[in-house]
């Protein structure tokens, strides 16, 4: 029996499909109702969902990652596809293909590990240099580091994309270093790069099929838990080296870690109070943006017209 895909759906159609539910929010209409508002996915991509008239208790029923049986019908609002459900039901995940639900990934992983090992080969500074060894030669992390994805639903959402948006920011690091050598150090921009998602590792789960946030990611966040590991990496190196790291080394390179998201606003303990903490954030927002911009165009149903819908998350449609 062929499956509806979410890339399949079409308006006004009826659903009848099971798929991943995400980003599941229990929320309260004008006349003071309760309605389920979440994410439906599976590898072609995702769609917005509601379900009106629900209890918290059948709320609590179901979690991030669980599968699901919605029925329902496919409509537009604001110009943008959504499924009003009539029913959605739990899956047993073992009576799930599991191929539905993977997303296909041609990332060259053992090429982006070279190519990033090569890149910290040029860190000349002795400290950096001993703090990078501490992580590439830690196989269990460089083995969950190669094949973490970067984020859920935007940009970089496959397996091994964290290597991949790492990889591209190393990369802009030494053409900004190169630039602007004079106002950043560029062995630290690099390394910083080089660092600033470690936390992904932890904050999201090792699901190969579609990881979804950890306790602790949800109650920590990336930034958090990428400056823990960080902080254990240091006292490794001090451990085996034998010498105090420069107090002063270890709270720049947490400071570019836990600022590189720009503002609390985003999710920043602190803003960028360095210029290399500055341009890190600037590049990160660069390599983060480009691909969830191109993401949002490639997925949009607006196939074939010089605009995409109309874009809630981003307040605008986009063209092609």
């Amino acid at each position: 029996m062929s499956r509806l895909f979410v890339n399949e759906i079409k308006e006004n159609e009826p659903v009848r499909e099971t798929y991943r539910i995400l980003e599941k929010v229990l929320r309260t209409n004008k006349q003071n109702a309760l309605y389920l508002q979440f994410t439906l996915n599976d590898r072609t991509g995702s769609v917005s969902a509601r379900l009106w008239n629900v209890t918290e208790q059948f709320a609590n029923e179901f979690s991030d990652g669980d599968f699901v049986l919605c029925e329902g019908r496919a409509q537009r609002f604001q110009g943008n596809l959504q499924i009003i459900a009539n029913k959605i039901t739990k899956v047993d995940p073992n009576a799930v293909s599991v191929e539905d639900f993977t997303t296909v990934s041609d990332v060259d992983v053992p090429a982006l590990i070279k190519r990033m090992r090569d890149l910290l080969q040029t860190v000349s500074a002795p400290e950096l240099k001993n703090l990078v060894n501490a992580f590439l030669t830690d196989e269990v992390f460089m083995e969950r580091f190669s094949r973490a994805y970067a984020g859920v639903r935007l940009h970089h959402a496959y397996p091994g994309g964290l290597l991949v948006h790492t990889v591209s920011m190393m990369e802009l690091a030494v053409t900004v270093g190169s630039l602007y050598g004079r106002i950043v150090k560029p062995d630290l921009l690099l390394v910083g790069a080089f660092l600033h998602d470690v936390g992904k590792i932890y904050e999201l789960s090792e699901d190969p099929v579609l990881p979804v946030y950890t306790d602790s990611g949800q109650a920590l966040g990336h930034l958090y838990l990428g400056a823990e590991l960080l902080a254990r990496k240091i006292a490794e190196v001090e451990s085996t080296t034998e010498t105090t790291f420069d107090p002063k080394l270890a709270t720049t390179l947490k400071h570019l870690v836990l600022s590189h998201h720009g503002s609390p606003e985003f999710g920043s303990v602190k803003p960028p109070m360095t210029c290399e903490a500055l341009a890190l954030h600037f590049i990160d927002a660069l390599d983060a943006k480009l691909n969830e911009f191109h993401k949002y165009i490639v997925e949009d149903a607006n196939v074939g017209k010089t605009w995409t819908n109309y874009i809630p998350a981003i307040e605008r449609k986009l063209m092609r």
